[in-house]
């Protein structure tokens, strides 16, 4: 059901930011709101940007809502120093939204590139250059105390024919050593103790490690263009097999090697307090010759 207390989308053809971006085309929607690609107005040259637009509810909610936006905004624009985290150029609001002006990639997301245009399958040496830029990004939001949370192929963006690769949307990020928050993200890419229950000792869990697991199953997308199982969590049977003998139960089921195994041993640690650190992984997977 849609919530009336937000104003309704912006219809293609509206003008933003005094009429210096058009919004042209509708890239992807859901909870968050709404992205868009939008032509820049005042160029000399063809030039596109992604605008997220974010609604202002105009309810008793609207604060927490509000708060959460401007959360998103600081922490992406901290993290898009790094040239490996999609560039925040800018933000403007109006009366019923905030809108984040960031980089548009014709090439889409990680998530198309491996299902649709199955474009890293079999080959290791570009796996290895993409990931390592990923765990470059990830490992300097850290150094910031910047956790994503949502870290999944979706929220991966591709340049230059899926050679460089983005982070994106840090719509779930936060600054918070340990997190009560569960559930938050994607259920293939989340952590068991992000999960609750049995895994999240003490109640909580830490968004850091949350971070490094749902790099494992990146690693596996890119790899195989497969998720190991639905969900890190009791209620699923294939990740209940892997818990029995998590050393032996990757190869069985996904083809990858040894090298890569041992890695994800290590990263795939339901206990997270034995989990390798991004800069620890970045190490690893420097040495691996055979993925």
């Amino acid at each position: 059901m849609a919530d009336t207390s937000l104003p309704p989308s912006p219809p293609l053809g509206t003008l933003i930011d005094n009429g210096s971006l058009e919004l042209v085309e509708l890239l992807g929607q859901g909870g968050y709101g709404i992205v868009y690609r939008a032509f820049d107005t005042r160029s000399p040259l063809p030039t596109s940007y992604a605008v997220k637009c974010l609604p202002h509810a105009h309810t008793s909610r609207s604060s927490r809502r509000r708060q959460l936006h401007l959360r998103e905004i600081r922490l992406h624009k901290l993290a898009s120093a790094h040239p490996n985290v999609v560039s925040l150029h800018r933000v403007i609001e109006d009366k019923d939204f905030t809108y984040i002006v960031m980089d548009y990639c014709e090439d889409g997301d990680l998530f198309t590139q491996i299902l649709h245009q199955r474009r890293y399958l079999g080959q290791d040496e570009l796996v290895k250059h993409v990931f390592l830029q990923l765990l470059d990004a990830v490992e300097y939001s850290h150094s910031l105390g910047i956790y994503h949370r949502d870290l999944k192929p979706e929220n991966v963006l591709c340049f230059d024919g899926g050679v460089r690769l983005a982070i994106t949307d840090f719509g779930l990020a936060t600054t918070d050593a340990f997190s009560e928050e569960f559930r938050t993200g994607s259920a293939y890419h989340m952590s068991p103790e992000c999960h609750g229950g049995q895994f999240a000792y003490n109640g909580t869990y830490s968004p850091l490690f949350n971070d490094v697991w749902s790099l494992g199953i990146i690693l596996l997308n890119l790899l195989t263009g497969r998720n190991p199982w639905k969900s890190a969590s009791s209620n699923d049977p294939t990740f209940c097999a892997y818990l029995q003998d998590p050393t032996h139960f990757l190869p069985t089921v996904l083809p990858i090697s040894d090298e890569v195994n041992a890695l994800l041993v290590r990263v795939l640690d339901v206990d997270w307090r034995r989990r390798l650190t991004v800069t620890e992984m970045k190490e690893y997977v420097k040495r691996i010759d055979n993925f």
